[in-house]
């Protein structure tokens, strides 16, 4: 793995490696314990010695909820741009949003990054703008991208820069008018990736 790509991974909030790998399995057991109507006592039993250390500790409270939403907006662009792509197309789109945050014109964090311009008619991502997220998630495709987010943000499976440092992709059946302005990297699946052409010393 090249300097640059280590410098993406860590400069993307390096906190979100550490205190997700303590908080991941509390909030999966918390996920989970929501989304059935009946939970086991087991499932409540295990659940209360996180809880009671969330409560002697509140301070740490704002940053397991930043970083539940962290890992939720990963999900969500990992699901709603590349579910059907396979890990590997997942894995592309997750290399676009740290390359953005690593770029520093994008937002800084996660969810900056993925709705970043959700207020505006012209969303990054076209999923926060165009209705997608108001249909019912496929369950089978949503917990495969919540779990890959979770491996992507704790550092148990890296992102190689398999897209070339591509900040910008679209669909390989469309041809968008920004295309011609940019560098190909590659192309993954269904996916053409594009990163910044260098710029000339005229410009």
């Amino acid at each position: 793995m090249s300097k640059k790509t280590n410098d993406a991974i860590s400069r993307s909030d390096r906190v979100l490696v550490a205190a997700m790998a303590i908080i991941l399995a509390t909030a999966s057991a918390a996920i989970g314990a929501s989304m059935t109507s009946h939970p086991s006592p087991e499932k409540v039993v295990a659940l209360k010695p996180a809880v009671a250390v969330v409560e002697a500790k509140p301070a740490t409270d704002s940053v397991m909820s930043q970083l539940l939403a962290e890992h939720k907006c990963l999900s969500e662009v990992l699901y709603y741009e590349a579910r059907g792509e396979g890990t590997g197309g997942q894995k592309a789109i997750a290399e676009v949003v740290f390359h953005r945050m690593n770029h520093g014109d994008y937002g800084h964090s996660i969810c900056a990054v993925v709705y970043e311009g959700k207020e505006r008619p012209h969303c990054q991502f076209s999923f926060a703008c165009n209705g997608d997220m108001k249909r019912a998630k496929q369950p089978g495709a949503w917990r495969e991208a919540e779990a890959l987010a979770a491996k992507i943000m704790t550092g148990q499976l890296n992102l190689k820069n398999a897209t070339g440092g591509a900040l910008n992709f679209h669909a390989a059946s469309v041809s968008p008018d920004w295309a011609d302005t940019m560098d190909k990297t590659t192309q993954i699946g269904n996916h053409v990736f594009y990163r910044n052409a260098p710029r000339t010393r005229d410009s």
